[in-house]
């Protein structure tokens, strides 16, 4: 059930992200945390989740990031982003204190993050942005892993709220700034 003020006013769910920096190797540059909380926000609003939610997003080494996928997907190898829900078949366990569902944990290497912005040339926003809108699709139950078809479904899908938020593929590549 939507969140009513008057009749045809909708409010927008509450979300609550806690951002933590659990790394010392980066520097978290000033607007991400606020950025992760729209990219929070907006794969909510689209997915029409009609729920206050919280969610944990966590900064971590690559050392950390391997560890944990290593633990928990048996890959023994770094990688940019993991996430871990706490659903199950769409229902969520409610924080007590709050009332609000509890999504999951997205963690993500920061120092990986930079790495692939400045290997797919485009702007550490827009990986940032990528990595969260990706993990909160998973923690809402989506898998890119199942098959093609869910796959294109998941990349459409972040694309479009990328879009929305106006750091798509098309308008978030950065020059290169090299002379020859």
């Amino acid at each position: 059930m939507k969140n009513t003020i008057q009749k045809g006013t909708t409010v927008m769910p509450k979300v609550k992200v806690y951002v933590r920096n659990n790394q010392k190797d980066v520097k978290v540059p000033t607007g991400i945390r606020l950025l992760i909380r729209k990219c929070c926000q907006a794969v909510l609003k689209t997915e029409g989740f009609d729920k206050d939610a919280e969610v944990s997003v966590s900064f971590v080494s690559n050392d950390d990031i391997k560890s944990l996928n290593k633990m928990y997907r048996d890959k023994d190898r770094v990688t940019d982003v993991l996430s871990f829900p706490l659903s199950d078949d769409g229902r969520y366990d409610i924080n007590n204190e709050t009332g609000m569902c509890l999504l999951g944990d997205v963690v993500i290497s920061l120092q990986t993050a930079m790495s692939q912005a400045e290997m797919y040339g485009h702007s550490l926003e827009r990986e940032i942005g990528f990595l969260t809108v990706h993990s909160m699709l998973h923690l809402l139950g989506y898998d890119h892993e199942t098959s093609p078809l869910d796959e294109t479904i998941m990349m459409e899908k972040q694309e479009e709220i990328l879009e929305s938020l106006g750091i798509s593929r098309d308008s978030t590549f950065t020059e290169n700034k090299e002379t020859v």
